[in-house]
This record gives structure tokens, sequence and C-alpha cells, in this order.
């Protein structure tokens, strides 16, 4: 047709374009899904939100904490895995200077850096022209496993990251305070959330530590110096025949000194079992039975495992540490951190005082209504479109 053949086409030939989905890539953890941590489970849950929004999202992942060696998809998620060496001061870096260089070829619109370490990395990101956001997850130079050195660089990756990332974001509103009047930067407030996993089904893990619903005291954590285990077993201890058990879910990324003296302390001490790494439904049937939740630790950026605690009615006992205070619980909830004889006092008065049920309701719903990831996740889009505008 003289003029161009497509002038007269039917409209039905056309086909509107498909708009280019968003792409976000996560880089700075162990991987996803069900690695332990907190960092973990915040990418874990704050991920499958952004998908809902319309966003790609790929987590970069260390190999030897991934079930799946190589490339594939969860819950619509795309986990990468790449190495890292099997040494606790280079895990981070290197596998984080491995990923920068990953997404230089992959060329996402964002760069998430989860961590203070990682964030180290954050000018090779720019000098690669990425757009980079960092997420400040706690105060990791003051983590009992450092030495100066390691400390020191820490403190180097706080200062890049809050200095040099278009986009900056805090867990809680103490680290987004200290980052602004410390960096003269802006620093958005994204809180962790929390989702409770109501499952039906019995998972046997009740059966198989011989636990008894509603009698036995809880701490999930990772075995690492800074969530005093052993302050947790001493105070248990002075109980003497309390009718409880002390559950002490969690296990350690590298065998040390510290483990071994739990598990040793563990060992001595009647009624302390030590189920180690705990996830999904097996975890949410420990929660869900327990009497008490208790978070003993000297270094937190925002407890999630309090959070979940809390969505879940049981009452807790925490350290007056300031990012476990910032979570507003009523004065008997806290304890001074290191007494181990306080600690044991305030165990005794709440197993002795167990909640109604409406006071474990209205916990329920507090909880969940002021800290859904779903807020998190459009908080988190917020600072994406500023960085992307």
């Amino acid at each position: 047709m003289p003029g161009g053949a497509t002038a007269s086409m039917p409209a039905s030939v056309y086909r509107e374009l498909p708009i280019e989905r968003r792409r976000v890539m996560m880089l700075g953890l162990r991987g996803i899904p069900n690695v332990q941590g907190g960092v973990e489970k915040h990418v874990e849950m704050l991920a499958g939100r952004l998908i809902a929004h319309g966003w790609d999202v790929e987590v970069v992942g260390r190999r030897r904490y991934l079930a799946v060696p190589a490339p594939h998809s969860w819950n619509g998620i795309r986990v990468t895995p790449l190495w890292s060496p099997r040494m606790m001061a280079l895990e981070a870096i290197v596998h984080t200077f491995l990923g920068v260089c990953y997404a230089a070829l992959r060329r996402p619109d964002i760069l998430h850096i989860h961590a203070v370490g990682p964030a180290l990395l954050v000018p090779l990101a720019r000098l690669m022209r990425l757009n980079v956001v960092v997420t400040h997850h706690g105060y990791d130079y003051d983590r009992q496993k450092w030495g100066a050195f390691a400390r020191r660089m820490l403190r180097a990756g706080e200062r890049m990251g809050m200095r040099l990332a278009q986009g900056r974001i805090a867990i809680s509103r103490d680290i987004a305070d200290t980052m602004g009047e410390r960096y003269r930067v802006p620093v958005s407030l994204v809180p962790n959330g929390v989702t409770v996993s109501r499952s039906s089904s019995e998972t046997g893990i009740l059966g198989e530590f011989r636990l008894t619903r509603r009698r036995y005291i809880l701490l999930a954590a990772r075995l690492v110096p800074e969530k005093r285990q052993i302050d947790l077993i001493q105070a248990y201890a002075k109980l003497g025949n309390s009718g409880f058990d002390l559950v002490l879910a969690g296990g350690a990324e590298f065998a040390g000194v510290y483990e071994e003296e739990v598990r040793a302390l563990a060992s001595r001490v009647p009624g302390v079992v030590l189920t180690g790494f705990q996830t999904g439904d097996r975890l949410a049937e420990l929660f869900a039975n327990a009497a008490l939740f208790v978070l003993p630790s000297s270094h937190e950026g925002m407890p999630i495992a309090l959070l979940e605690a809390m969505a879940h009615g049981l009452p807790v006992l925490a350290s007056d540490i300031v990012a476990n205070r910032q979570l507003g619980l009523p004065a008997g909830d806290y304890f001074p951190l290191g007494n181990v004889d306080a600690l044991s006092s305030a165990i005794a008065e709440k197993i002795a005082n167990p909640p109604d049920e409406q006071e474990v309701l209205a916990q329920t719903e507090r909880v969940e209504a002021v800290y859904s990831w779903s807020s998190v996740a459009l908080k988190t889009l917020d600072v994406y479109r500023a960085v992307t505008k």
C-alpha cells in the first residue's frame, strides 16, 4: 500500500507495549529462604512484598548457606548463590565485592545493600554507576566477636554507606537519628516488620524435645556472645525446680569458644534444651506454645524475634538496651542488662502470673497493626522512587 502498509492496519494488530518492571538486587546477607539471622528474615519478608508491588527482586546469597547451589526462583524471587570464603572476618566483605561486580553486569535499577559491613563496598558500586540504597540494621561494630581492626572496618562501612549511598534506611529511630546527626544526611526510618505463621498442623517438635505446652521459657537467637544465652541459663538455674524447661533455639555460624561454653553450661543445668536452628512451622510451633519469651541480648538493631513473640501473644522479658526500649514495652517487661539475679526474679514473676486471653489478643492485634511488612515495603519503595526519579 502506498504510504506504508501500517497506515491502514486494523487496530486489533496493535498491542500495548508491556511496562518494564523495575528491578532491585539485595546484597549483604547470607541468603533466603529460611537462613538464620535478622537481616535474612528482613530481606525474605520484604522481597515478597516488593514482588507483589510489581518489582523484580534478585537476592544474592552466600552459596554455603543455601539449599540450592545454583541460581533459582523461590516464590517469584530470583536467588543467586555466589561463592564466599569460610572465614568469619572475610566472608561478608569478599562476597559483597563479588556481588557488586555481578550487579555491574546485571544493572538493576537499585542495588540494595544490607548492613554496615557490606556497605564498605558502596564506593565501588557508585564507581560502577549503580543506584545504591543502604539499610543500617544495627551497630555491628559493637558486637563482642569483633577485634579492633574489624571494628574499624565496620565503622568505615557505616561511614561509606551513609555518605555515599543515594538512599539510606535505618530500622530504628535511634539509628536514624544517630546517623542523621553523625553524617548530616537524611536517613529514612523503616522499622522491621513481623508476620505470624499460624499453622494448624503439628510438626512434632514438642514431642521430639519432650516439651509440654505452656511449660517452657523460650529464646530464639543465634549462639553468639551478644545474645547472652549464658546469662539466661544462669538466671534459669537460680529458679530451682520451677517445673518449666528453658528452650534455646538457634545455632552458631562458626564453631567457637562461646558456643562451647553455652553447650557445656546447658549440659550441667537440668531442664535446658538446645534445639539447634529452627525455622518455618517448627519455629512457629515453639513460639505458639511457649509460656514466656526472653531476650537478654546486649546488642540488637531492631529485634525481630521479640516482635514475633509479642505477635504470638507471649509475655516477654527483654534487656533494657536502647533497641529493646524503643519498642515501648511496660516497665515490668525489662530487666537490667547482665543482671542475672534481676532476670531470674523477673522470670519467676512472669511465669507465676500468665496473661489472660484478652491480654494476649490485645497484644497480638497491636503488634500486627504497627509492625506490618506491607508498611515496610511501602516505605522502602518510597526510598527507591526517590533514588530513581
